[in-house]
């Protein structure tokens, strides 16, 4: 039975494998990585430890972990201006409770939107885990962002330690100007939630926190920057120890090989990744524009839309949970969310879109009309999500390989270690 249980996972990855290739993916925190960072995923870094710091380690075995570590602080620094990095987290909500806890004792007060207003899960999570009191930042549906007159009146009365900007549905910059300055007034910290948009970051076409007066910046390293799942913090000296203190306490093992396929993903950004970041944009305000011509609700329209990889539209009969379905039936892949209007986080009468996978395979504007299209026949118009699928095969086949990358590959390929092999 044990080989035969093998056979049967081994299929079941291959199988997901194939139907994801086949799907146009639009889920706005997904990516695909380069064959050169899969090559990193599956070394034998996977196996070991590297407990401690940089050439101050608990374990012995650890020399060429450190010289790889050091090309990734380098690397990582040089992509994104920043101070100081630690890449220990190994995803972003761990990235955010590494920053709590730095950064806040028991009892603060830490300002951040609500999951309603487009905050993510782990703001709330993460104050709960830390004794720290959650307070929503105001969020203005007009302007599609937060309200910053609000904010103002909220952090003097409250006086938090922290002010926590970003989010998980963002569509604008947020002011992160306007903020510092009203922190200051109460000795409030900012800083900044850059999960989704650490690739625009770092690629220059969103806005950059870390130069805008955020002090610490967290994020995920797998969105709409390319490289492995994991989380990042970028920081200014001054909060450099009380970070990687935090980090050290809360991750006993922070996956090597993750780490080694993000000094990959690092020199593929630099190389390529202002490139990438501006038809990412450029194809979700397409995409935006022409679901909002073909009669769908998309938010932001007022400003343009979006300018992040991001779009968000209200669902038919504002039930987005029904909409995702009949989409992940046609092969297009995306996500149900909640919309400020709605009474509860759960309601979900939105989808939320991102361009940035079907745009590292190659898809430019013209591919962001038809799939506008496709979703149209799929909501709106009604058709057979069935019938709709064959032409999504029929345009994903045409777009295999992973762009923006030294050894970009097949975007979507079952690596086994003889595949890999055969081509080295």
């Amino acid at each position: 039975m044990s080989v035969r249980d093998l056979e049967s996972i081994t299929e079941i990855v291959k199988e997901h494998t194939r139907w994801r290739g086949s799907c146009i993916n639009l889920i706005a925190s997904e990516n695909v990585v380069s064959r050169s960072v899969k090559e990193m995923l599956i070394s034998d870094l996977g196996n070991r430890y590297a407990i401690g710091f940089l050439h101050n380690r608990f374990y012995s075995g650890t020399k060429y972990i450190d010289e790889l570590e050091g090309y990734t602080t380098e690397l990582a620094k040089l992509a994104f201006r920043a101070d100081h990095v630690n890449y220990v987290p190994i995803s972003g909500t761990m990235a955010n409770l590494v920053m709590f806890n730095a950064m806040t004792a028991p009892g603060d007060v830490v300002t951040a939107l609500s999951v309603i207003d487009g905050g993510h899960a782990s703001f709330k999570e993460c104050s709960k885990i830390h004794g720290v009191s959650l307070v929503p930042l105001p969020y203005s549906m007009d302007q599609m962002n937060i309200d910053v007159g609000e904010a103002e009146k909220l952090i003097a009365r409250v006086k938090p330690k922290l002010v926590l900007l970003g989010a998980s549905e963002i569509l604008f910059p947020h002011p992160v100007k306007e903020i510092r300055g009203i922190a200051d007034e109460v000795g409030a910290i900012v800083t900044y939630d850059a999960a989704h948009v650490l690739g625009l970051i770092a690629g220059g076409t969103f806005q950059d926190p870390l130069r805008e007066g955020a002090e610490v910046m967290t994020g995920s390293t797998h969105k709409t920057f390319f490289g492995p799942q994991g989380g990042i913090i970028l920081c200014n000296g001054k909060h450099a120890r009380a970070i990687d203190n935090a980090a050290w306490q809360l991750v006993n093992n922070h996956h090597i090989h993750r780490v080694a396929a993000l000094s990959v993903a690092l020199t593929e950004f630099i190389a390529f990744g202002h490139d990438y970041a501006k038809n990412v944009v450029k194809n979700a305000q397409r995409l935006a524009e022409e679901l909002h011509n073909l009669g769908f609700d998309v938010l932001g329209a007022k400003y343009g839309f979006t300018k992040s990889h991001q779009v968000i539209l209200k669902a038919p009969n504002n039930n987005g949970d029904a909409a995702a379905k009949r989409l992940e039936d046609a092969n297009v892949i995306t996500t149900k969310t909640p919309l400020p209007t709605d009474k509860t986080e759960e309601e979900c009468s939105g989808i939320r879109l991102g361009t940035q996978e079907v745009t590292r395979i190659g898809m430019g504007e013209n591919e962001m009309v038809e799939i506008a299209r496709l979703i149209k026949r799929v909501l709106l118009d009604r058709e057979d999500p069935l019938d709709v699928r064959a032409d999504v095969k029929g345009i994903i086949a045409n777009f295999r390989e992973v762009k923006y990358a030294f050894n970009g590959g097949p975007a979507y390929e079952y690596l086994g270690l003889s595949s890999l092999s055969s081509n080295t």
